[in-house]
């Protein structure tokens, strides 16, 4: 029993229209959920994947309205990995998000920048034959778009037994984990010495995927290696189950499905506010309190 790599990372972001800009318009990600966390239905879970909304390249965000800026610190998330296709791409890159504003580092085969506000994305070429996960945008050829999630990195000190427990295994300084359709890793670096402080730009969880025919065993596995993970609770377009793996970054196990196209078509995904059957009663609540943002592609017809 293997985890299928990186299901989807969760970040925080105190303003909601920069961070659709950024991600649906700069990136290039196509915004596949616009919903409330289940949490804390006050506020905005924003999702962005692939054209499909496929785990792998699921990136989202929890908006807590001008949320102070967080630092990463020990127990923490500081840098989201990224596959491109060829070294022609991180160029491609390197010259859009110049031209946007945003000021880039190139080391060898990767690319480095920061979110407005200020987390960590490193890309790199890819060096497996995972299945591109690309989204559609009229300004990004496919052949240089994001393809998914290569990996995370991380502040603190691995628990080897645990992570093996897992089924993860060790390749120099990283944690790999892959299985029939995809694999990603966790790496870990000693923290700076700067405590950690949750905000604006940092990430939440890391969420590692699982069949939903394994699910339960998983949650037993991760109990049984004294993880203390949560009952299985179910988001309605997956179930997961949440714990802390020993170095303390805060681990999410989540199923492949039901998926994003459940309740909605998946040529029109992400344009409307959509809340799960057990929170459609809270609709007339809560939509008037989330920040009011545009459809990212209602003006592709136009370009």
């Amino acid at each position: 029993m293997k985890l299928e790599g990186i299901h989807h990372i969760t970040a925080v972001t105190g303003n909601a229209p920069q961070n659709v800009d950024f991600y649906a318009r700069v990136l290039g990600l196509r915004m596949v959920k616009k919903t409330v966390n289940q949490d804390d239905p006050s506020v905005y879970h924003l999702f962005y994947a692939d054209e499909e909304g496929r785990a792998g390249s699921d990136i989202t965000f929890f908006e807590y309205p001008n949320a102070r800026p967080g630092q990463a610190g020990d127990k923490m998330i500081h840098t989201i990995v990224w596959r491109v296709g060829s070294a022609d791409a991180l160029e491609f890159w390197a010259a859009r998000l110049s031209a946007e504003g945003h000021e880039v580092e190139a080391d060898g085969e990767s690319l480095r920048f920061v979110n407005p506000e200020g987390l960590q994305h490193e890309l790199v070429v890819s060096q497996v034959a995972d299945e591109p996960l690309v989204a559609d945008h009229p300004e990004i050829p496919r052949e240089v778009a994001l393809q998914g999630f290569e990996g995370v990195r991380a502040y603190g000190r691995p628990d080897d037994e645990f992570l093996t427990k897992l089924g993860f295994e060790q390749e120099g300084g990283r944690w790999d984990t892959r299985a029939a359709t995809r694999g990603g890793w966790i790496e870990y670096a000693e923290a700076p010495y700067e405590p950690g402080v949750g905000g604006a730009g940092t990430v939440h969880h890391v969420a590692w995927a699982s069949t939903m025919e394994d699910h339960q065993a998983w949650q037993d596995l991760v109990e049984d290696a004294g993880g203390g993970p949560t009952p299985i609770i179910d988001r309605f377009w997956f179930r997961s189950i949440y714990f802390r793996e020993p170095a303390g970054v805060l681990f999410e196990i989540a199923t492949l499905g039901p998926g994003f196209t459940t309740d909605e078509d998946p040529a029109h995904l992400g344009e409307k506010l959509i809340l799960p059957p057990a929170f459609e009663h809270l609709r007339d609540r809560v939509e008037p309190v989330l920040t009011p943002l545009p459809d990212p592609r209602a003006d592709w017809a136009a370009r």
